[in-house]
């Protein structure tokens, strides 16, 4: 299961399904998606997203790059899915987020704590 979480966090821009994952963890699709629920109380599905949506957020703050480019760069297929996505976990639409956050003058590993959106 951590084999195919690091594959998530380091590939989170990359199409990642759950057979892929699966084949990562060396087990069957089924059994991988209930033993990952299991093991960090979400889906393997959802736990991308929140890791895309992580760092979509740090692009938002860091960054002045298009809403539409960060989607596209952090994974999602859609302006409307990566949206409806980051709403739903952060609780605010990204343009909003971004007029919002300012870069503080902390460190990153600490913004990132501070802001880091809480799983289900």
């Amino acid at each position: 299961m951590l084999r195919a979480r690091d594959a998530m966090d380091r590939a989170y821009g990359q199409p990642l399904d759950v057979p892929a994952l699966a084949r990562i963890a060396h087990v069957s699709p089924a059994h991988f998606a209930r033993v990952f629920r299991a093991t960090f109380g979400e889906t393997p599905h959802r736990y991308l997203q929140r890791r895309r949506v992580e760092r979509a957020m740090f692009l938002l703050r860091e960054s002045d790059r298009s809403v539409t480019d960060i989607c596209f760069a952090v994974g999602f297929g859609s302006p409307g899915t990566f949206s409806r996505t980051f709403r739903d976990i952060v609780g605010t639409s990204p343009r909003d987020y971004r007029k919002r956050a300012v870069a503080a003058g902390v460190p990153t590993c600490f913004t990132m704590a501070w802001t880091r959106p809480s799983s289900p």
